[in-house]
């Protein structure tokens, strides 16, 4: 397989580092923008720590200007992962920028789409359960968890903003040959090894289900699904989620 070259934002998140460190064990190139390199090659596995395939531009994604993204991280990318979220602080959660998820999911397409890449850039953005598909497929959620979600939406910006970004990268690539999209949307988030999971085209047992999604298991579908054509093909312009596989489930697998 011909080696690919991605760029990685929300590196040295909890799932974002294994984004990185699966796809540079597979031997790809990636580059990451974020705020500490040290802390980049801390998250990193020993044997990978002076990898030579591993590119760190120390900023935040919103403060590098539009030529510097297109020319020196986004041009030569077969694929963007967006893996940011907001601390959960105070400031993280209601400081600035309260738009972060989304108006890197916005600077990130743009750059994309003006990149005149030969073929399309993937652009991965993950998202979670709680945060519906625009396009109104998603199963109508119980009434408590609308209410719940009303009142998480009121009070508590970053899902919000999760929406809004998601809203804004189900509308791009469409007409846009330079772009494709898949955002993923895993259940509850856990700690753990690479296991089994299973990919659903929209959220399964709603938010007080009792699905999980580990998150090395996110990063392994987000890496699959830029290395295996097959598995995009399915799922291109989409927002599907894996889930850990249960012996006992018996709901119905695509993966």
């Amino acid at each position: 397989m011909k080696s690919k070259t991605i760029l990685v934002i929300g590196a040295t998140g909890a799932t974002g580092k294994h984004v990185v460190n699966q796809m540079l064990n597979l031997g790809h190139n990636v580059r990451v923008i974020a705020r500490s390199k040290e802390r980049m090659v801390s998250l990193l596995s020993n044997d990978l720590k002076d990898s030579k395939l591993l590119t760190v531009t120390e900023s935040s994604i919103l403060d590098v200007n539009e030529d510097d993204l297109i020319q020196k991280h986004v041009k030569g990318c077969d694929a963007v992962v967006q893996c940011l979220g907001h601390n959960m602080t105070m400031k993280g959660l209601y400081g600035k920028p309260r738009k972060l998820v989304a108006d890197s999911a916005q600077h990130l397409c743009e750059a994309i789409e003006k990149s005149k890449s030969s073929s399309p850039i993937k652009f991965i953005l993950m998202g979670s359960n709680g945060v519906a598909n625009p396009d109104g497929t998603d199963n109508k959620r119980p009434f408590i968890e609308r209410v719940l979600l009303a009142i998480i939406r009121a009070l508590i910006p970053p899902h919000s903003d999760n929406e809004d970004a998601a809203k804004y990268v189900s509308n791009v690539g469409k007409e846009n040959s330079a772009i494709e999209w898949v955002v993923v949307r895993p259940d509850d988030l856990i700690d753990g090894e690479v296991s089994e999971y299973t990919i659903f085209d929209k959220p399964q047992k709603g938010l007080f289900g009792s699905n999980v999604s580990t998150r090395a298991n996110v990063a392994n579908m987000m890496c699959n699904l830029i290395l295996k054509d097959d598995l995009w093909s399915e799922w291109k312009f989409k927002m599907p989620g894996p889930v850990d596989k249960k012996e006992e489930s018996n709901t119905t697998s695509k993966k």
